[in-house]
């Protein structure tokens, strides 16, 4: 029988240390620091890792690093892990890295050695092809460092940038992010925030009430609230940081390892000979009336599960992740039931970003288009509609996934084309019978063709009216556009999802490269 190896004297004594050694880091700033953590209704970096990762999978990296600073008392400070807990692990058995910032050791601040632990991490998930994940909670750069810790910050936005449309990159603020530290999750493709305890702004309240003298509260300056409906930096706002991981989790079902990596597939049951007997009615008789587009997805979507980025903000138009047939798809769709599902300065740019992202990432697209046309008014003028309007265009045009477009009802004017038109790049455009293909209304186009015949009529309301339905018979309906073969098909919507499942599995080896030049030049 082979005999129990025992390590003995000095072999021993280094193996005790490292064992010690290990355990005052974990703790990270110590109970009292912990306690005050709970109370503020958050949990620590390490909590945090255990609800994020799979069971015993997580490997941290760099665990021994600490700060080299001996300026302001740094040099008797003990910082456990430098205020960041790095490395990787397994979530739904795939590989994810991950940075987590520790507000409880010396407030998450990030100097020198901190960036460097991230930077190292960031580099292993660029090199792996694996996705990267921040949790942020700090209290910014390390003044008591200076500039190190600023150019820790550049090193981190250098390989948000190197890793865009390589690997997904997420961003759950869970904390404190002011200053320069809020560009980071800007440069990554989601962003997440936890309600009541996460903020992030560039200039805070106290600096800005001692500049300009404005009186504003942390949250109504850069809360949850503002960055999911304001302004469309958060995409995700959560209930608390248990909700916000999972979240996570479920964003990360839809995407792939990296823009090499073949698509998650997640069989959820459903069937794909599914009739949507209930798409039949959805659209009500009258074209003013509004209706809600998601009802519709959800019928498309297998089992009906979505994920809604940016649920908050540009409601006119929806983004959302769903599965046919377990494959994930790219919804972009008007919504009628905001502002008639308009185009507008901040709907084209949430749509954009979301085109670019899937097609970066090889998510097939979906356009469900039931659009008036763009939002008029001298106020989407001075802000810029136009080229705000052209990322819309430039997004769908420089896509190579699969793109395949459903005309549901109205499909008006130049936003005709910037729902992705046949021209402008849609691999398959279908059309229900209730589509409306069109430069405008029918009521508009007659003001401007029949004019004369109008004015001059006994009954000019009568006779618009007259002309308005000879107008949609001839010209406002698919079969006109049909028969250019601008639309290839007309569907019964309840044959929707069936259609869908044959188009992207005909679709799927879909092959088409870009000219070769350094990148586009995308209208910003």
């Amino acid at each position: 029988m082979k005999r129990e190896h025992k390590p003995k004297g000095n072999t021993y004594q280094k193996m005790n240390r490292f064992d010690q050694k290990v355990a005052e880091l974990l703790t990270m700033g110590g109970a009292e620091m912990v306690r005050k953590q709970h109370d503020l209704g958050k949990l620590t970096a390490r909590e945090r890792l255990q609800i994020l990762f799979d069971e015993g999978s997580f490997q941290e990296i760099q665990l021994f690093v600490k700060h080299r600073s001996h300026l302001f008392g740094l040099a008797d400070k003990t910082i456990h892990a430098d205020g960041v807990i790095t490395g990787y692990g397994k979530i739904n058995g795939r590989i994810v890295f991950v940075a987590a910032q520790d507000f409880t050791s010396s407030g998450g601040s990030l100097g020198e050695m901190h960036a460097k632990k991230i930077w190292k991490t960031m580099d292993m998930a660029i090199d792996a092809k694996k996705p990267f994940i921040a949790l942020n909670d700090s209290g910014g750069a390390r003044i008591q460092e200076g500039v190190p810790a600023l150019d820790g910050y550049g090193g981190i936005f250098y390989r948000n940038t190197q890793a865009s449309g390589y690997i997904p990159q997420i961003t759950a603020v869970m904390g404190p992010t002011a200053g320069g530290a809020v560009y980071s999750p800007a440069l990554t493709d989601w962003v997440f925030m936890v309600q009541n305890t996460s903020y992030m702004y560039i200039t805070g309240p106290d600096v800005i009430r001692s500049i300009i003298g404005e009186e504003i509260s942390h949250e109504d300056l850069g809360g949850p609230s503002i960055h999911s409906t304001k302004n469309g930096v958060c995409h995700f706002s959560t209930l608390n940081d248990r909700d916000c991981i999972e979240k996570i989790k479920a964003l990360l079902s839809y995407l792939p390892d990296s823009c090499h990596s073949p698509l998650p597939i997640l069989d959820q049951g459903d069937r794909a000979d599914r009739i949507l007997t209930e798409l039949d009615h959805i659209i009500p008789d009258e074209p003013s009336r509004s209706y809600d587009m998601k009802e519709i997805i959800r019928e498309i979507a297998d089992c009906g599960v979505f994920l809604e980025p940016h649920e908050g903000w540009a409601q006119n138009i929806i983004v959302a992740f769903i599965r046919i047939m377990g494959h994930p798809v790219g919804v972009i769709a008007n919504n009628p039931k905001f502002f008639a599902g308009v185009l507008d300065v901040h709907a084209s740019d949430k749509a954009a970003r979301f085109v670019r992202f899937c097609d970066a990432f090889n998510i097939p697209l979906l356009t469900l288009a039931d659009v008036p046309g763009y939002l008029p008014g001298s106020r989407q003028e001075q802000l810029g509609i136009i080229s705000h309007g052209a990322k819309l265009l430039h997004a769908y045009a420089e896509a190579t996934v699969p793109k395949i477009t459903i005309v549901i009802r109205k499909d008006y004017g130049g936003a005709y084309i910037g729902m992705c038109s046949k021209q402008l790049g849609a691999d398959y455009v279908m059309a229900w019978p209730s589509a409306e293909i069109a430069v405008m209304g029918a009521e508009a186009a007659c003001n401007i063709v029949y004019r004369k015949e109008i004015l001059s009529a006994p009954d000019p309301k009568a006779k618009r009216l007259e002309l308005a339905k000879a107008y949609e018979d001839h010209f406002s309906n698919p079969y006109f556009s049909a028969s250019f073969g601008i639309i290839d098909e007309i569907i019964l919507p309840r044959h929707t999802r069936m259609k869908l499942i044959s188009l992207y599995e005909t679709l799927k080896e879909k092959s088409k490269q870009a000219l070769v030049k350094k990148h586009n030049n995308i209208p910003l």
